[in-house]
């Protein structure tokens, strides 16, 4: 609270400066040094929100998604670089979270690890030993007072970024800051991204290409999570980059499966589609008949699950986009009030094109690594808010969009070329009956 009081404190100061000195300025002089100032100002936020952890840090991350909606393009990119790896703690804060969550005699069943696995904004991963039985797990350790500080925590941001300009006032940044503070309870509580990793695992039983970690009940409570050990290689390392294109394709393909369960059958999605969450366990004897390479699923802190209503209107909004059919996207789009039938017709053309592009790598053979899309979206988005005035998309498609974009950065690492276009006809024909 000190740290981003004396960040407001700054950040008024310069806008304020900044009030003092437009007025002997020409307008062109005025816009730049107001989107240097805007820069700077996040610049000085991602470098405080990345020591300071917790729910600030992930807050900042959720912003991030919603940053395309509200941020101008420079802004947002520097609030992504929150998405990155983030720096474990030392080991002191973690033995104490650990000693407060579970007894002695379960402590002294441990053989655990003091340095970190790997570390994110709301608690790190530490490999561990369960004595008795020598079973590799490990245990997802939430960081100390996380759970406790959201909410100070999130009005501290929004003073911050009020003072500082960075966001709009009204309800929708008041809807944005709910949605926020909903995603951050469901991330601190453990139990409930148990149940989530058991419900997958019941849904993908018997799917032999997924892998997930098994509950450990026996270590497992609201701020400590363990789960079996699963080695696996990332996405990104050497070893699948170096896999033929066949395996990298069939990874691709098992990859959008999953997606498109998720979104047609499950009506479930885990939202969090950062490469670091899935892995590759290479099959051991590639040349073998039957042998495959199989995705590990690490992290279902962030499931969502969506209604029926909604969905029926998501997947009428695919098929239209995915036939060109722009009456019916206006159709759609009115029930899903992305639209309302009095927006001028410039913009109704902007959302149709967008929507066209969006299902651009479900027609036939697609690469998914020399293709410009995420850019050529990110520009219609732009053009869409810089000639209107904000307009907070539907809650539920923010995290589908993410998604989405999750799963172009995972295919385009596997350098995939497929055609998928049966695959997503035949989910969407099952899914519209």
């Amino acid at each position: 609270m000190f740290s981003l009081s004396k960040m407001t404190i700054k950040a008024g100061s310069q806008v304020a400066m900044y009030g003092l000195s437009k007025a002997f300025q020409d307008p062109e002089s005025r816009l730049k040094q107001w989107r240097e100032l805007l820069v700077a100002q996040t610049e000085m936020l991602t470098t405080e929100l990345s020591e300071l952890k917790g729910s600030l840090m992930k807050a900042g991350q959720q912003l991030s998604v919603y940053g395309e909606h509200f941020f101008s393009p420079e802004v947002n990119a520097i609030l992504k670089q929150l998405q990155a790896q983030s720096a474990p703690l030392e080991w002191g804060p973690i033995e104490h979270t650990l000693k407060e969550s579970l007894t002695p005699e379960q402590l002294a069943r441990l053989d655990i690890d003091h340095e970190a696995l790997s570390a994110a904004s709301l608690g790190q991963v530490h490999r561990a030993r369960i004595k008795t039985t020598g079973q590799e797990i490990v245990l997802k350790i939430q960081y100390p007072g996380v759970a406790r500080a959201i909410n100070a925590d999130l009005r501290a941001l929004r003073t911050f970024l009020s003072v500082t300009k960075l966001l709009p006032s009204g309800p929708q940044t008041d809807q944005l800051f709910d949605e926020i503070r909903s995603m951050l309870v469901q991330e601190t509580d453990f139990a409930q991204e148990a149940a989530r990793t058991k419900e997958f695992a019941t849904l993908l039983s018997g799917d032999s290409r997924f892998i997930l970690p098994k509950i450990i009940d026996d270590f497992s409570n609201s701020r400590v999570l363990a789960l079996s050990f699963e080695a696996s290689h990332r996405i990104d390392s050497p070893e699948v980059q170096g896999l033929s294109a066949e395996r990298r394709n069939a990874l691709a393909v098992s990859f959008l499966d999953l997606y498109f369960k998720e979104l047609f059958v499950f009506k479930v999605m885990q939202t969090d589609p950062h490469l670091g969450n899935y892995g590759v366990r290479l099959a051991a004897d590639a040349g073998s008949p039957g042998a495959q390479d199989k995705i590990v699923l690490y992290d279902f802190g962030a499931v969502r699950s969506y209604p029926d209503e909604f969905m029926q209107a998501y997947y009428e909004l695919i098929s239209a986009a995915l036939k060109k059919d722009r009456a019916q996207i206006m159709k759609v789009s009115y029930k899903l009030r992305f639209l309302f039938e009095a927006d001028s017709s410039e913009l109704k053309d902007l959302f149709c094109d967008f929507c066209f592009d969006m299902v651009e790598p479900f027609y036939g053979l697609y690469d998914w690594k020399n293709s410009d899309l995420p850019s050529r979206l990110a520009k219609r988005l732009f053009a869409i808010k810089d000639k209107f005035s904000v307009r907070a998309p539907p809650r539920e498609t923010v995290f589908l969009d993410r998604k989405m974009g999750g799963v172009f950065i995972a295919l385009s690492v596997l350098k995939a070329k497929i055609n998928i276009n049966a695959m997503i006809t035949d989910y969407l024909e099952a899914a519209l009956k």
